[in-house]
């Protein structure tokens, strides 16, 4: 073993540094004494310098175990620049030919490499193991170990391989095993636990660091439509240019489409997604390390390991699948201690995406998965500290009220008294024997007999339904109400099983003699009127009430619906935004120049007055420039509509369905641009003019835009081979809302 004075000497030799940060001294020298650690330290914090120094200074080749070939060419260029000699560091996967595996051979049996990086699956490869018995192995380290476990948000089944290939290669060299050393940015207890078993490992002394990074900055907003979302992004980056960082989304296709997007506003951004070859993948990675790209639009396959300290902005463009992907991929922003902005868009509609994803999985990944969702709809959906809750999620506690650094804590939320709704949730609870999950709990409260309640006979406990009177004045307040009586230590969850909610002691104290207790209710992103996002922030609630008050006079004045002046989404952007001038209403999703014309002029006075009579300071509306791929077809239709084609012939030559030809006029009509059908619709063989008439009526009148009620209301039937009743009252909306609304 080596002088702490020598170790400390070879850290500046090899790395720079003058000394050591956190544990990583204790962990260097717990490894280099023979023994085995887990290691639990966020994105930052210097984990590959835990094994890259011992690796450099003990006999034999640690073998490195990670998961992407993208992060071991990175990490093996990182070590060798640090000794100014190649070979020393070197990687061996799929990705290399016959002569690059010969020359990983000959450095690693000559001694001259010192830090092996294999992917799991290499290391199980039968064909490989007389190669790894064939020289001393000094250590194995487990990067990313949380792909170990299932709890883990990102499962690779390979890596419960790992320590059985481990024990076939010490027992083949009849030698004692080397030490084990699992390093992971993100870890709940369960997923520790679950890393631990699965390694062999579980009296491995634990080093964890803090999961807070005070210097990240912590923002969800809701993801009213995409092209909002695509806006707020190019607003975001116009006002910080030149600055690096990476946008996550969970589709290729929204990475390709989006990259494009940004790079026709003017961005030097690329994408990055496991469809993309090795060359180009491994290209892109290096132009982003050597800024000649600031963005990276990618899947979440980007980022592990990735030694860029300067990332000044981590968005997800959808929301993830679980908060330790989430915190992991956050953690890439501001490693370097300076500003890290971390933006995530939610929409309730992309989470029953993610749900969908696991319909063809077992039963038990399936339950994982649920839970994990859940917790990740909790994060996006609460009003409390953002840190706080991520912090709790983890097992760590922190102690302020306010953060300073996430949404929730910038703009303060009213606080409602909630000491009865806590003290019948406790005794629900309890009633159960602690035997059920939340969604059970709030149901039982709210006196809701299932068939899973009724199955149980809990329906016939004297518990059963004491929520009601507060579910009738406050249905929302159940699930923050759970919430934050978890951060309040009153409940918690019993992960191993099920999610079930259980009492802690404090929990059982409150209800024999309860406290005053209060909570943030949640936001409700099913509605517009809680939106928050846009260029300025927050929706302005108060601006927000007197455009729709005003947007009612309007429609009165013309004896429309509302809708049909400008629609929800519009006044909820308008609010958001504050566009002053007939430019930037345009702007605004859903209006065309003529609906801005016809109606825009009073909204944009109102605006304009509210700003200077509230001191509001507006951010720019800065124009974005739009794909030219999905325009130009709409252009197309409306060419062909103005040439007055038949509408089937128009989705013939347009490749698609009547029913698609239809989706795509209304979409550019709801833009809030004009369009003629009524030559075709006029054609008495096609609708019969009573009928369009009693359509074009009910519209006029009808607060409702649904189809569906309208074919209810007006009684509208499928034509034996003619038009559906829905396609009748489809066309039917567009001619009313072109003519009346733009």
């Amino acid at each position: 073993m080596m002088k702490e004075e020598n170790l400390t000497l070879r850290l500046k030799q090899y790395f720079g540094f003058d000394s050591f940060k956190g544990d990583q001294e204790a962990i260097v020298r717990n490894l280099m004494n023979g023994n085995d650690a887990f290691v639990l330290m966020p994105t930052g914090g210097g984990k590959s310098l835990c094994y890259q120094l011992p690796s450099l200074l003990m006999e034999g080749t640690a073998i490195v175990i990670s998961p992407l070939i993208a992060l071991m060419k990175n990490q093996v260029d990182v070590v060798n620049g640090l000794t100014e000699e190649s070979g020393v560091a070197h990687f061996l996967n799929s990705s290399l030919n016959k002569q690059a595996i010969t020359q990983v051979v000959e450095d690693v049996h000559s001694g001259k490499t010192k830090l092996l990086y294999v992917a799991p699956e290499s290391l199980n490869k039968s064909d490989n193991l007389d190669f790894f018995q064939s020289f001393k192995i000094s250590f194995y380290a487990i990067d990313e170990a949380h792909c170990i476990s299932e709890w883990g948000h990102d499962f690779r089944p390979e890596y419960r391989n790992i320590r059985p290939t481990i024990d076939t290669i010490a027992s083949s060299r009849k030698e004692k095993r080397a030490p084990i050393i699992a390093l992971t940015a993100t870890a709940t207890d369960k997923v520790r636990s679950d890393i631990k078993k699965s390694l062999g490992i579980v009296d491995a002394r634990d080093f964890k660091s803090s999961f807070n990074r005070p210097n990240l900055y912590y923002e969800v907003r809701p993801k009213v439509s995409e092209e909002d979302a695509d806006s707020q992004i190019i607003r975001f980056l116009k006002r910080h240019e030149d600055k690096s960082g990476i946008i996550y989304c969970l589709s290729r296709k929204k990475v390709e489409e989006l990259s494009q997007k940004l790079q026709i506003n003017g961005f030097k951004a690329a994408p990055y997604h496991a469809g993309l070859d090795t060359e180009v993948r491994t290209q892109t990675q290096d132009d982003f390390l050597r800024e000649d790209i600031d963005i990276i639009v990618a899947t979440i396959a980007f980022g592990m390991g990735i030694d860029k300290p300067d990332v000044r902005f981590v968005i997800h463009y959808d929301i993830p699948k679980s908060l330790e992907g989430y915190y992991q991929e956050t953690g890439r922003a501001g490693r370097d201690g300076g500003e890290g902005r971390c933006i995530a868009f939610y929409s309730p509609k992309d989470l029953k995406k993610l749900e969908k994803f696991t319909d063809n999985k077992g039963e038990a990944e399936k339950e994982i998965g649920r839970q994990l969702l859940e917790e990740t709809k909790a994060y996006a959906e609460t009003s409390v500290c953002r840190r706080k809750f991520l912090l709790h999620y983890f097992g760590e506690e922190y102690l302020q009220k306010n953060c300073g650094s996430c949404d929730n804590c910038k703009h303060q939320h009213k606080h409602k008294d909630a000491e009865e709704a806590l003290s019948v949730v406790l005794k629900a609870i309890k009633a159960v024997k602690e035997d059920f999950d939340q969604p059970y709990i709030i149901d039982f409260v709210r006196g809701r007999a299932t068939d899973n309640i009724v199955r149980h006979g809990h329906d016939e406990l004297s518990e059963f339904g004491n929520g009601k009177e507060i579910n009738e004045q406050c249905p929302t307040i159940w699930n923050p109400v759970i919430r934050q009586a978890m951060l309040s230590h009153y409940i918690y969850k019993d992960v191993e099983n099920y999610g079930f909610l259980k009492l802690t002691p404090k929990g059982r104290n409150f209800i024999k003699t309860p406290q005053p207790f209060s909570v943030v209710l949640d936001k409700q992103f099913d509605e517009l009127e809680d939106c928050v996002g846009g260029s300025a922030g927050a929706l302005d609630d108060r601006l927000y009430k007197l455009l729709k008050a005003l947007r009612k006079d309007v429609a009165r004045k013309h004896n429309l619906p509302p809708y049909v002046i400008f629609q929800d989404i519009s006044i909820t952007l308008m609010a958001t935004n504050y566009p002053v001038s007939m430019d930037e209403l345009l702007q605004i999703q859903g209006i065309g120049l003529g609906k801005a014309k016809k109606f825009g002029a009073e909204f944009i006075a109102l605006i304009k007055r509210y700003c200077e009579e509230n001191d509001i300071e507006r951010t720019d509306m800065t124009r974005v420039i739009s794909l030219p791929n999905k325009s130009q077809k709409k252009l197309k239709i409306i060419e062909l509509l103005d040439k007055r084609l038949p509408l089937d012939e128009i989705a013939n030559s347009q490749g698609c369905t009547f029913g698609e030809l239809l989706d795509e006029i209304e979409s550019i009509v709801n833009s809030g641009m004009k369009v003629d059908v009524s030559y075709y619709i006029d054609n008495d063989e096609i609708i019969d003019p009573d009928e369009v008439a009693d359509i074009y009526e009910y519209f006029r009148n009808s607060e409702s835009a649904d189809i569906d009620e309208a074919i209810d209301e007006v009684d509208i039937y499928d034509d034996e081979d003619g038009l559906t009743a829905e396609e009748k009252a489809q066309l039917v909306f567009i001619k009313f809302m072109s003519e009346e609304g733009n």
